[in-house]
């Protein structure tokens, strides 16, 4: 059961990153017309969704560095599975990210000089965004990325309904950050294509480790503090037992 709660994470994490980054690289087709911000924001929702329906109920559907460690904040996930599941996660998303590569790289005249969907500050954010200013972003979306899988997978929250709460919290997410930082709150995600892009992506990679885990423990605490059952039943992207 263990190997494939991990195989689950793999599968699913490498499920966003090609559907999510995918959506960016290939259908966006920006600055020209194309599925543009919204599509790709409403693509990475769509990715947690259907995953979270898919394998919830195997894994918890985590597929972040930065959710395992905020649940694990939080008191809903054990401390002894926070390395294999992020092993996993960063396998799929490095899998997503060749996958993407492949077939993107089919298309004459493809370069990663656009940076192939990575994460970037400074000249490498999409809107020229400073380093604190992506910093800031980053942490405060992971935070509240994490406040609302909390919320959302309460024992006491409406059944059923938690991948939709969160797929359309992580949309949201992206239509506030895709201009600041190219979106990402989730390691995994920005590992997987940077090792692709190479470069500057790898570079500026530490950002996007650093500051979604730190807004992951912060908001999984903050709503351990504030929920007066933190503990509660675990429902759609927590771990299944």
């Amino acid at each position: 059961m263990t190997m494939r709660k991990y195989s689950a994470e793999a599968i699913g994490t490498f499920w966003l990153t090609f559907g999510g980054c995918g959506s960016a690289v290939i259908a966006a087709g920006l600055p020209n017309v194309g599925i543009g911000y919204l599509g790709v924001a409403l693509a990475f929702g769509l990715t947690v969704v259907t995953m979270a329906y898919a394998i919830g109920h195997i894994s918890g559907c985590h597929l972040n560095p930065a959710v395992t460690l905020g649940l694990a904040a939080g008191g809903r996930f054990p401390t002894n599975q926070i390395l294999p599941y992020i092993v996993a996660q960063v396998i799929g998303g490095i899998v997503g990210g060749g996958v993407l590569y492949l077939i993107a790289s089919g298309k004459a005249g493809f370069d990663l000089a656009g940076g192939f969907a990575s994460n970037g500050y400074g000249e490498h954010s999409p809107g020229n965004y400073s380093l604190l200013a992506c910093l800031v972003a980053e942490v405060v979306l992971t935070a509240m990325f994490l406040f609302i899988i909390m919320g959302a997978t309460h024992g006491k929250a409406p059944a059923g309904f938690a991948p939709l709460a969160i797929g359309l919290g992580l949309t949201l997410i992206h239509l506030i950050s895709i201009d600041v930082t190219n979106t990402s709150v989730n390691p995994a995600r920005s590992t997987g294509v940077a090792v692709f892009a190479g470069g500057w992506a790898i570079q500026q990679l530490w950002l996007f480790w650093v500051a979604p885990i730190a807004g992951g423990i912060m908001g999984g605490s903050l709503y351990r503090w504030l929920s007066a059952e933190p503990s509660g039943e675990i429902v759609g992207v927590a771990p299944a037992e």
